[in-house]
């Protein structure tokens, strides 16, 4: 007998479209979780305050007399940091802590999608505190003549390095149930990750190691993207 081949491809497709579904419900519902309270956007708020204020006064923009957007990047890096790290911490462990984490283990859904969708949500959380930032580029752009190329490369460079450090942070919140533990300790090895390629850090190692360090280091791939060097290998180190 003939296998059906395409009760097979219907059936597959069937399964892919909910698989898509499972995503997308999952990432709606950490987002509605996170709007849900007042102080997200407080937190959102606090956010683009410290940015405005890292850009124009931290920088001294005015004294500086240029139509760029270059020190909003250079703040980035740490700014992200602290972002991910507070929007992933309590992802999976209030899950563990409110004992839901069992129940989401014995459901049907795969796991990966579980994760994969509170990656998505959170991811979205991230852009939008990206977009947030828009106007100020359009602000700099009206009081001088800006190069967008750079201000597209820095804002794709944020926006992978933001989502490499949400990945960190949801490991993190995976292995504590305590959401302040999870911020701590995701806040420190996307610090790690940052400044292990330094100058201060690979001096004090000899020239093999260094080089790992830098290879492994998120820092100088950051800076390349955000100055419009797109590598591959750049690409794909945040990517994977």
């Amino acid at each position: 007998m003939q296998p059906d081949i395409t009760q097979k491809s219907g059936t597959f497709g069937q399964h892919s479209a909910h698989g898509r579904t499972m995503l997308w419900r999952i990432a709606q519902k950490e987002i509605s979780l996170f709007f849900a309270s007042p102080v997200s956007y407080l937190f959102l708020g606090g956010f683009l305050a410290v940015v405005l204020f890292m850009f124009f006064w931290g920088e001294a923009f005015f004294a500086r007399n240029i139509a760029d957007v270059r020190p909003l990047f250079n703040a980035m890096p740490l700014l992200l940091i602290f972002l991910a790290s507070s929007l992933t911490m309590r992802l999976w462990s209030e899950e563990r802590r409110s004992g839901t984490l069992e129940h989401v283990l014995t459901q049907s859904t795969p796991l990966w999608q579980f994760v994969l969708g509170k990656f998505i949500g959170c991811s979205l959380l991230l852009l939008l505190a990206l977009l947030l930032t828009l106007p100020l580029p359009f602000t700099v752009a009206m009081l001088g003549e800006l190069d967008w190329g750079p201000v597209w490369a820095g804002y794709l460079a944020t926006l992978l390095l933001g989502m490499l450090y949400l990945a960190i942070g949801l490991y993190a919140s995976a292995r504590s149930d305590n959401p302040i533990v999870a911020l701590l300790v995701s806040v420190l090895l996307c610090g790690v990750f940052y400044l292990i390629g330094s100058n201060v850090i690979t001096s004090l190692f000899g020239q093999n190691i260094s080089q790992w360090l830098s290879l492994l280091s998120t820092s100088g791939r950051f800076e390349a993207i955000s100055r419009g060097m797109l590598d591959a290998r750049d690409l794909l180190y945040f990517v994977s």
